[in-house]
């Protein structure tokens, strides 16, 4: 599939029509893994925005988003395609002739498949990390020529390469060669300005005041030592819950009692309350 919205500016500018606000950076590696037919691998902690890229890239290119999330022990056929054999077996039992058995009808298209057969497509492949050596290592030959043979049925090949985005939380290392057919980009948790943007863009409702508050509030969290920091999508989620229950600014109380959108260990919460009150003063 090939950017056609004439450059990585003109990218940056349908991503956040979408309301998903991309970096200089971010939009010239989708603009160039648009251009190139490269998928490009976004690596980074959770909640960081690397799921949500597909989505935005998908809806801003005008193009179906096509979903595979990795997880371990998943296999091609899981992937790939299957056959549907209590049909298979329903039709052997009505006396059909078995030569038919392995009909087009009969074919269950998984995830894979079905991103090579549409055009254009947006393919997530999400949280690589999480599957085996042996399923990265048959994505890769799937990834560099964009084709697969059905034995019953003969070689499927992309009439356009769907965009790819992978996405890896880093619970393992991702092989090198996986990563050299990509283009490469971490996701950080940004800066101020632009996670308060994020906020105002994603929850108009929230006021300025309850967004600024809760946007440095989930900064100074980070900074404690948590097992898992909140993200972005937590800063939206707690800026919600508390316009919810109609605050119009971050208080202590609410602040303690809305914690469950931000953090999600129990060993967490104390260390996010202490950071909570230093942030307010209280």
């Amino acid at each position: 599939m090939t950017d056609t919205t004439g450059g990585p500016a003109q990218l940056r500018a349908r991503l956040a029509a979408t309301g998903y606000l991309a970096d200089d950076g971010l939009a010239t590696a989708c603009h160039l893994a648009l251009a190139l037919h490269r998928p490009i691998f976004c690596e980074g902690a959770p909640g960081a925005g690397k799921t949500s890229l597909a989505t935005a890239l998908a809806e801003a290119l005008d193009a179906p988003l096509i979903r595979l999330q990795c997880y371990e022990g998943i296999d091609a056929a899981q992937a790939l395609y299957d056959w549907d054999f209590p049909r298979q077996l329903l039709h052997l039992r009505a006396g059909h002739d078995d030569t038919d058995l392995y009909d087009e009808r009969f074919l269950v298209t998984r995830p894979l498949l079905r991103a090579l057969r549409t055009s254009p497509a947006v393919l997530l492949i999400d949280e690589i990390d999480r599957a085996d050596d042996e399923f990265e290592a048959f994505l890769l030959e799937l990834l560099s020529e964009y084709t697969v043979t059905i034995p019953e049925l003969g070689t499927v090949r992309a009439v356009a390469p769907p965009a790819v985005v992978l996405t890896s939380n880093r619970t393992r290392e991702v092989h090198d060669a996986l990563k050299r057919r990509c283009l490469y980009h971490w996701f950080d948790h940004p800066d101020f300005a632009r996670e308060l943007a994020i906020v105002r863009r994603r929850r108009p409702d929230v006021s300025e005041q309850l967004a600024r508050q809760v946007t440095a509030a989930v900064r100074r969290i980070r900074g404690a030592d948590l097992i898992k920091p909140p993200g972005v999508a937590e800063t939206i989620d707690w800026a919600e819950a508390l316009a919810v229950l109609g605050a119009e600014a971050l208080e202590t109380d609410s602040g303690v009692a809305t914690l469950g959108t931000v953090v999600k260990y129990h060993e967490d919460l104390e260390p996010a309350r202490a950071a909570l009150r230093e942030e307010l003063g209280a």
